[in-house]
């Protein structure tokens, strides 16, 4: 018995002798973990805000870079941010050429004696040239680049991309957070790096980008203080820019993706005098792939609410048939501007609906036989809308303001 517990204190004892020594080379290991090898202070890091990318005559590749400037905080707030007295600016803007992007990136670092870092670029945007000769290479470079973020939204300029990042508008610290802002408020479509890969790896391979341009300056401000602004929709086929939207087509085309949110509509309501302005406060879109006798149309049903921003006629919309009347209005308008964005995108074949995609869901078997012609069957295909709109809120008031009750119509 004796033996025995003698045997047992022996394993205690080895027992404990190998738990000591695991601690102690845990607390010696513990130094050598507080670091990271790969370790860079943000002193050292030139931190990109928005960047655009061009195409050059001689076909290389312009690659432009607004950097933030962190003396423009440090020295105090009051001289943050361009400004016409001259203030001081909070980003410069940096650029270099190379045969691709990388090349282009690797000249533009040997001119910032800060590492380039890309975690807090929020804008990317494609000049028009490069736009239309095709944007797979550079999507392919910031997608394989484990700093630029995917959540970060993507523009097509008008002209040269590197004229946006100059502009110095007067109502923001730089225009990469103008862009940045128009995106958040909805006034176009609204596409961030990840979502155009989705786009381009679709059945339909067709993508739509937000189309941006500057506002010239007001008449005695500095050249470069236009602001950047949304004036339409670019259109691709696979990776090349193939044609334009207008703003009003646009419309029609965020009411068939579902991303209506932001915009105002003024109505001329039929046989009444004067107009009458609403703002969608909320939609439900249901876009319906249907395959009838062989026969491939497309049903778009949508039921909205609108609130009353401004009354400009007679009308009195606390009378039942008056609120009708506008509603039948607002409706009219939506499934016009529907059917204008839709005849638009079948001209030239551009399925950035996803109609392909909803196609091969339902009817796996009919769309991969017919998927080698899908852009005539698309061309091809007729399209039923069904909008039903109602007016919930009249604002404040119900009878136009400014009116004597004699001049008010109760239809």
């Amino acid at each position: 018995m004796k033996k025995e517990r003698g045997r047992i204190t022996v394993r205690e004892k080895a027992k404990r002798r190998k738990s000591i020594s695991i601690h102690l080379l845990f607390m010696m290991a513990i130094p050598l973990m507080t670091g990271c090898w790969d370790r860079v202070e943000i002193n050292d890091l030139a931190i990109v805000t928005a960047a655009s990318i061009d195409k050059k005559d001689d076909d290389s590749i312009e690659l432009s870079i607004q950097v933030f400037i962190p003396k423009s905080i440090s020295s105090g707030g009051g001289e943050g941010g361009p400004s016409q007295g001259g203030g001081r600016a909070t980003t410069l803007v940096k650029s270099d050429v190379g045969s691709n992007l990388s090349e282009a990136l690797s000249k533009l670092q040997g001119k910032i004696p800060r590492k380039v870092f890309w975690g807090h670029c929020k804008v990317f945007v494609f000049g028009e040239r490069l736009a239309k000769e095709g944007i797979q290479e550079q999507l392919d470079f910031l997608l394989r680049h484990p700093q630029p973020r995917e959540r970060a939204n993507v523009f097509v300029s008008k002209g040269r991309g590197k004229s946006i990042l100059e502009s110095l508008p007067p109502l923001e610290n730089y225009s990469g957070e103008v862009i940045k802002e128009l995106s958040d408020l909805h006034l176009g479509l609204r596409v961030t790096l990840h979502k155009l890969d989705e786009m381009l790896t679709s059945k339909s391979q067709a993508v739509a980008l937000p189309f941006i341009k500057i506002l010239p300056p007001a008449k005695g401000e500095a050249k470069l203080q236009g602001i950047p602004y949304i004036f339409g929709t670019a259109l691709f086929k696979k990776d090349k820019m193939t044609g334009t939207m207008t703003a009003k087509d646009t419309t029609g085309l965020l009411w068939l993706k579902d991303e209506m949110k932001s915009y105002t509509v003024t109505l001329s309501p039929e046989g009444i005098k004067g107009q009458i302005s609403i703002n969608p406060i909320s939609a439900q879109v249901s876009v319906i792939p249907q395959i009838v006798n062989g026969n491939w149309k497309t049903s778009v049903k949508i039921d909205t609410e609108g609130t009353v921003i401004q009354n400009g006629t007679k009308l009195n919309l606390s009378v039942p048939e008056s609120l009708k009347v506008v509603e039948r209005a607002y409706q009219k308008d939506i499934e016009k501007r529907i059917r204008l964005a839709f005849l638009h995108l079948q001209g030239n074949g551009d399925d950035v609906i996803g109609l392909a995609k909803e196609f091969y869901r339902k009817y796996p078997k009919q769309f991969s036989e017919a998927e080698r012609n899908w852009k005539e069957i698309f061309k091809e295909m007729k399209v039923e809308v069904d909008v039903t709109a109602h007016i919930r809120r009249q604002g404040y008031i119900n009878k136009p303001a400014g009116l004597a009750e004699s001049e008010v119509k109760d239809r």
